[in-house]
């Protein structure tokens, strides 16, 4: 085993605007994690990941960045950010911080310098073009919807920008702009980080030909996105990091890669690679969504779920580690997502913590997934805060090609907003996640979700992943265990054992609401086995018929054989 502190823990992501306001603000801030650590330290949490915290004109909810070596107003200070590490490290907890280095704010030092001339010495950190008669270089859309190009008055060029126009891309090839990067990285290690885990950053190069991308069926701009991702010189951009300033062996380095799958991951976290430790896929990220966002899909358990998530399990050990998530800032919630939010919401939201936290790799908890928060529903257009979400209305529905109520579903299904709601802390006025107004509306069934009351329920879901994480430390096999998949076209139940020298644990679930029957496999004995954890109760001789039981819907069950 390579044995890694990143492989053995469990990490939680934390949204700071929307975890814990500590001043009535209504916006989440560092003093209010601080608050809240030994919630997760009790919870079991060993790796704490934040988005983006440096300083904001918060264009994108801080994935903006105007200074690279502060702290966004909102959020504290710096001396905040010191007392977190300090509180963290005293509880043996480690600090993964998000690092953005795609892309700057428009608002940023060296953006501001560059827009003011052509021969300015900072013009080739970002990626200008004069354009082709008096029109944008080509016919790029960008992430966030419009063009990809932004006209500048100043200079009378077009500046490159794949997500939001104020969020203007860096131009890599620029050596100066890479040292100061690796400047930026080794500034924040001073100051106590664990780890990273780097935003968009298979988006670092991009193909300077500047070709059109083919216009598809109902769109107005070209698809780009093969020509600014996971093109080969991100490779050597990412060896000249980790061989210059990951190269202690102690910081684990994460990255953002849309496009890549467990079949290719290798090229980014293979042992021989030296670049990265692990990625965040986009797998799970449109389960269940229909050709149009208010349209929905049944999930097909073996083409949806057992053939990637089993693909990552099967990874030879060669090619790297991954993590284990439904759920980020960029996704709607996991139980409405995956699961059923409603009639069978315990349920669900149990039985998919159950395969995140018995697969290999390292769990990522999403901030309020440990109580099955779910998508915000009710929310009008005002409501939202991603700057999508308006872009597009105009795109779409101000243009006539959407109705109001199909984009406003589309929102529901689809929006990201859905996963950046207050967390739900008690059933107080505004949840008790602020005295004040929050910066987004919280999700209306605070009442009925929320830490508090899960805390006094022994059979809620809070509890449920208690039991989970400790269930996980305390088994080795479930962490660098060998992966073997029972029944794998079963379309109704997900099934495997997790074997490590004399250590076997068997992990059943059904993943929908129906009452599908397990046949027991031949080698496995479960008159031996003791049931270590299910999100039903099992009565005593329950799995006594030797050869198969039924499952309840959306029931789980982990047995040590």
């Amino acid at each position: 085993m390579d044995r890694k502190w990143w492989k053995e823990g469990v990490a939680y992501q934390a949204y700071v605007r929307s975890f814990n306001d500590s001043d009535g603000d209504g916006i989440g801030d560092l003093r209010g994690i601080i608050e809240k650590l030994d919630y997760l330290k009790d919870l079991g949490i060993d790796m704490l990941y934040l988005n983006p915290i440096n300083k904001s004109p918060n264009e994108d909810n801080g994935y903006d960045i105007s200074d690279f070596k502060d702290i966004m107003d909102e959020f504290g200070t710096l001396s905040d950010f010191d007392e977190l590490v300090r509180e963290l490290h005293q509880r043996d907890m480690k600090l993964i911080m998000d690092l953005v280095i795609n892309h700057s704010s428009d608002e940023h030092p060296w953006f501001i310098e560059s827009r003011k001339s052509k021969d300015n010495p900072y013009r080739d950190y970002y990626i200008w073009h004069s354009g082709r008669n008096g029109t944008p270089p080509n016919n790029w859309g960008c992430f966030f919807g419009g063009s990809a190009w932004e006209y500048d008055e100043t200079s009378g060029e077009y500046y490159l920008h794949i997500f939001s126009k104020k969020q203007p891309d860096f131009n890599w090839r620029n050596k100066n702009l890479r040292e100061e990067m690796k400047g930026v990285i080794r500034y924040w290690i001073d100051r106590g980080a664990d780890g990273f885990r780097m935003d968009a950053i298979n988006h670092l190069e991009k193909d300077h030909s500047f070709p059109n991308g083919i216009v598809r069926e109902g769109e107005v701009y070209g698809d780009f996105i093969k020509y600014v991702q996971n093109l080969p010189e991100v490779h050597g951009y990412l060896k000249e990091l980790r061989k210059e300033v990951f190269n202690s062996g102690y910081h684990v380095v994460i990255g953002e890669t849309g496009g890549i799958n467990h079949e290719n991951a290798f090229i980014y976290t293979g042992k021989d690679r030296n670049e990265l430790d692990m990625i965040f896929h986009f797998d799970m990220h449109s389960v269940g969504r229909g050709e149009r966002p208010w349209e929905r899909k049944p999930i097909d358990l073996i083409q949806d779920i057992k053939k990637k998530m089993s693909g990552w399990q099967l990874r030879q050990e060669e090619e790297g580690w991954c993590p284990l998530f439904y759920s980020n800032h960029d996704t709607t919630r996991t139980v409405s997502r995956m699961g059923d939010d409603e009639k069978y919401w315990r349920e669900s939201a149990k039985m998919l913590a159950t395969l995140q936290f018995t697969q290999k790799g390292t769990p990522f908890v999403y901030y309020g997934d440990e109580i099955g928060m779910t998508n915000a529903k009710g929310f009008e257009l005002k409501d939202y805060r991603d700057p999508s979400a308006f872009i597009k209305h105009r795109e779409l529905v101000e243009a006539g090609l959407v109705s109001e109520e199909n984009y406003l579903l589309g929102l529901y299904y689809t929006s990201r907003d859905n996963s950046r709601t207050p967390m739900q802390w008690d059933d107080s006025q505004t949840a008790g996640f602020s005295t004040g107004t929050p910066w987004i509306k919280v999700n209306p069934n605070y009442k009925k979700i929320n830490v508090k009351d899960q805390l006094q329920d022994q059979q809620s879901i809070l509890m449920y992943y208690k039991a989970l994480i400790a269930l996980r430390k305390d088994n080795p096999a479930l962490v660098y265990g060998n992966f073997i998949e029972l029944n794998k076209e079963h379309n109704k139940i997900y099934s495997y054992i997790r074997e490590l020298n004399d250590s076997r644990m068997l992990i059943v679930v059904n993943f929908f609401s129906n009452e599908p029957i397990f046949e027991i496999p031949k080698n496995v004995h479960l008159e031996h086995s003791k049931l270590l954890l299910s999100n039903y109760k099992v009565e005593a001789g329950g799995q006594d018929n030797k050869a198969a039981f039924k499952l309840r819907p959306y029931e789980a069950r982990i047995y040590r054989l």
